[in-house]
């Protein structure tokens, strides 16, 4: 059987190395072999277990749910167990399918209104009026969301879901752009402050800062927090856009963390 290090891998199943390398870590994916020079060796077998992994996480199912899922797959087709690990399995994917379902349809209600409003500004536009800025604010505010929705959804639980959707209506542009300055001002601030003890006065200021405003975006609700943090504990799989907007660069996040454990002591 042929075997394939990681970039050639790579570049045949169209995903980058750093991909591979996490859902290694992740035990997704173990390569088949090590060279005697210790690379990682894939095989055509492995690029079949990627095209599932790439197919589930697509239609919005958990790294962590998708590890259990083709795990469950492996251990029925070791042992007998074979009828109730694929009861299992295929339970996970129809709640995985009913949750995208649900995804699926918010889109296309968000799209609707988008459409709506597009099409009442280009209608007072062909009237001779002029522009209602209302109307662009609004067909702005109805993509962006569907943009985030259709991101976000699957970190978060149907109920911090509904809670999310609750708020939404608190999070006006002026409330983004103000706080997008406030973590913007606030990484600046940590990144001055990576040498320090991350016990120190400096550093627990940063964390409270830090904490404030994870509040403004959760409403201190724990549900919404848990989604959060699964959020941005998948950070290297975020689409490239998002990663560049809202990602936290890793040295950020370690201080913070390390900080905010000595702050629990």
């Amino acid at each position: 059987m042929k075997s394939y290090q990681s970039r050639e891998f790579a570049i045949r199943a169209g995903v980058t190395v750093r991909t591979l390398h996490h859902y290694d870590r992740l035990g997704l994916l173990k390569p088949s072999r090590r060279s005697r020079a210790g690379y990682r060796l894939y095989s055509d077998t492995d690029l079949i277990r990627l095209e599932q992994i790439v197919v589930l996480k697509s239609i919005g199912l958990p790294l962590r749910e998708l590890g259990r899922l083709l795990g469950e797959e492996r251990a029925a087709a070791r042992d007998g167990s074979a009828v109730a690990q694929a009861r299992d399995g295929s339970a996970v994917l129809a709640q995985v399918l009913a949750r995208q379902e649900r995804v699926l349809a918010e889109k296309r209600r968000q799209m609707d209104r988008a459409i709506r409003a597009v099409g009442a500004a280009r209608r007072a536009l062909e009237a001779g009026g002029a522009p209602d800025w209302t109307l662009f604010t609004k067909i702005i505010k109805e993509i962006v969301m569907q943009e985030d929705t259709d991101w976000t959804a699957q970190y978060y639980s149907e109920e911090a879901k509904t809670k999310v959707d609750a708020r939404r209506h608190l999070w006006s542009p002026e409330l983004q752009e103000r706080v997008t300055k406030q973590w913007n001002d606030l990484f600046r601030d940590v990144e001055a402050a990576l040498g320090e003890d991350p016990a120190s006065e400096r550093a627990q200021a940063l964390v409270a800062r830090w904490r404030a405003l994870v509040e403004t975006s959760t409403g201190g609700d724990a549900e919404i927090q848990k989604g959060l943090n699964r959020m941005y504990s998948d950070m290297p799989q975020w689409p490239a856009e998002r990663r560049a907007a809202f990602g936290i660069r890793p040295e950020i996040q370690a201080f913070i963390t390390k900080a905010m454990q000595a702050a629990s002591r």
